[in-house]
Parts: structure tokens; sequence; C-alpha cells
């Protein structure tokens, strides 16, 4: 399943890409965390996303919306830290397949830490960007398959027990914002390259 590139959502990719410094080329090629597609590591708790949280988060933006839910206070640091809030907070719509708190804690000790560098801000724009549809994409609307986010191609799998993108679940989706909508999951989704790219810089063998 792909969306196509509309040319009014072709200016978060043109943000994205003015945000990248020196080392920022890098391509998202593979479609999973690590080369096929794992079970998520925990059962989302409204697994085909019948709820969502919506409240009076359809008239604030995407960060706005991820300002207020304590849930992705990292998210927000991050996004800040990648310069890519007023690109966020524009007009869009997007969807972003948000990692929780507790999916950045699952990162190796020092990965956060040292992508929220600003030395490193080309490497977490690439990181961020992978999370990043165009377009408006509710629950109901993702179906088995790729998609292309603005960092390369996510696997989507529609299962029974719910919507797994690459190896992490979705575990609140629907969070609707007025620029597009927020399907939070408990793993920070990352292409082979990065893994690799990230995995040599901290020194370790493996992100995941």
């Amino acid at each position: 399943m792909r969306f196509s590139t509309t040319r009014r959502n072709a200016a978060i990719a043109a943000a994205i890409a003015g945000s990248l410094l020196l080392g920022g080329t890098a391509q998202a090629d593979s479609y999973n965390n690590d080369g096929g597609m794992m079970e998520p590591t925990t059962q989302q708790s409204d697994p085909m996303g019948t709820t969502g949280t919506t409240g009076d988060t359809a008239s604030m933006s995407i960060v706005e919306v991820a300002s207020g839910n304590d849930s992705f206070n990292t998210l927000v640091q991050a996004v800040q830290a990648a310069g890519l809030g007023d690109t966020l907070s524009g007009e869009g719509p997007y969807t972003v397949f948000a990692p929780t708190d507790e999916a950045f804690a699952q990162l190796p000790d020092g990965a956060l830490e040292y992508l929220l560098q600003p030395e490193n801000q080309d490497l977490l724009a690439q990181v961020l960007s992978y999370h990043v549809v165009e377009g408006s994409v509710t629950s109901s609307e993702l179906s088995t398959g790729g998609v292309d986010t603005l960092g390369g191609g996510v696997a989507v799998a529609v299962r029974d027990s719910g919507i797994v993108v690459n190896n992490a679940s979705v575990v609140n989706p629907n969070i609707q914002a007025s620029n597009g909508v927020i399907h939070a999951v408990n793993r920070v989704l990352l292409p082979e390259t990065l893994q690799q790219q990230l995995a040599s810089r901290l020194g370790v063998d493996s992100i995941y």
C-alpha cells in the first residue's frame, strides 16, 4: 500500500532535507527495523484502533497534541531538537507513527542523548522522518503492505490482534489533530541503514 506524494505535502520533505547537516544523506531503504517482520514487543491496548484519543485535540496541531500528552515528552524534545517543530505544526496533513517515552527508553544506553546533541541534528531528523507519512491515514484506512514515509518504506501488518509497523505495535491509534493524525507506537522505527549508522557511532553491535 502506497500513499502518493502531493505538491502541498512536498514542503515537509523539503523542510526535513533542509534540517540535515553534513552527513544527512543516508537513505532509509529497509521496510523494517531488522530485516524482517517480527512480532510486536507488547500487545496493544486498542488493537483495531476503534477508540483513539480525540477530546479537544482536533483543533490542535500535531506538535500541540504531542506536547499535551505525557506519553510523548521525549518525542516533543526530539522534534524540537531536529528543527521540525514548525513543519509538523504546519498545514499538512500528516500521519505520525509516534514513539512513546517508553519506546525511546528501549534504545541502547546513550542513544537518545547522542541523537539530541546539536551536532547530530541530521541523524535525528532522518530518524524522525521515518515516522511521518504524507496525508492523514486513520487506522481503519491502513492495510497490510508497504507504506512510504518521508524517510523510506515501512511494513504495515493489520492483524486480528492489532496493527504492527515494522516490529512496533500501535498502542494508541487515531489521536486526531488539526493537521493530521497520530498513532502511538511502542518502539522507535529505524531502517537498517540508520540502525547500522547509529550502532557504529555508539560503538554497539546492534540497536535492537
